[in-house]
């Protein structure tokens, strides 16, 4: 009786053992590899799944979800020997999990080393300025390369990103300084530019100034000469005794002018009074002689 509960117990503990190797739980995002006596024979879908204890045996547990593997640094010599840092992130998704678990070995791995191989290849071929600016290039020249390479492994490159290009700390420098004179030559051409500028509307206000002031000495010039060919006309008729009228007068009103200034404590009269009293009469004789057709 003894020997039967230790053959049912040992019965009981063997079909335990087996059923625990014989029953697996997928959790999701992954597939597992299902191994006969070695041989690949099929994937294990997230759930709960069965196999043959002790004839199959779990090989291989691919994610098959988007995977970001990061690129470490790296230093990298573009096409006109300047020497950069390069790192990035590569975003990959196993499709076949059969092939991607049989057909690379560390697909991480192979992965990285194919992604820094390339960089180096994609970037040895650009100048330091292309490189600075053309990263969408240079993320499209590896997508396109790598996701091409993958493509016998059962994996798909979705997304290669460049994160950091670094130049040496001397040419960072250098471009720092090169950067500095070229926003001051443009200050500097602003400036003078503006000098410019300033000094041709100043030259226009000028030249608009002496235009004016050529206008109004013209119709100044105009006006005395109207007034001298009407004095000229209306003194036509009287000869030199009109000429010494209008002497007269004007004469006379300076003098009024000067004398009536009230600064002028002394007023010199550069004439004698005879002769000026006789030009002043013979003015007034003209005024009263009677006109061309006036009877006397």
């Amino acid at each position: 009786m003894d020997l039967l509960y230790i053959i049912l117990i040992a019965v009981i503990l063997v079909v335990l053992f087996a059923l625990s190797r014989g029953i697996r739980t997928v959790p999701q995002g992954e597939v597992w590899t299902v191994e006969r006596f070695g041989a690949f024979t099929r994937l294990l879908q997230p759930g709960l799944n069965l196999i043959i204890p002790f004839v199959e045996t779990v090989g291989r547990r691919m994610n098959v979800q988007e995977v970001v593997l990061d690129i470490p640094e790296q230093p990298v010599i573009t096409k006109d020997n300047a020497s950069v840092t390069v790192d990035g992130v590569v975003y990959y998704r196993v499709l076949d999990p059969s092939r991607a678990a049989y057909a690379v070995q560390h697909l991480e791995a192979a992965l990285t080393s194919l992604a820094m191989t390339n960089i180096r290849a994609v970037i040895g071929e650009m100048e330091l300025d292309a490189t600075l600016s053309g990263r969408e290039k240079i993320n499209g020249s590896l997508l396109m390369i790598l996701d091409g390479a993958t493509d016998p492994w059962g994996v798909k490159v979705s997304r290669v990103e460049v994160r950091k290009i670094e130049p040496p700390q001397a040419l960072i420098q250098a471009m720092n300084l090169q950067m500095t004179a070229e926003r001051e030559r443009r200050a500097a051409v602003a400036r003078a530019e503006g000098e410019k500028q300033a000094l041709v509307l100043a030259a226009e206000g000028r030249r608009d100034s002496a235009m004016r002031d050529a206008e109004a000495r013209e119709r100044l010039a105009q006006a005395e000469a109207a007034a001298t060919r009407m004095v000229a006309e209306a003194a036509s008729g009287a000869g030199s005794d009109a000429l010494r009228y209008f002497i007269a007068e004007k004469y006379v009103g300076a003098f009024q002018a000067l004398a009536s200034n009230p600064s002028s404590r002394l007023v010199i009269v550069p004439m004698e009074s005879a002769g000026l009293a006789g030009g002043i009469a013979q003015a007034l004789e003209l005024l009263r002689a009677p006109g061309p057709g006036t009877p006397s």
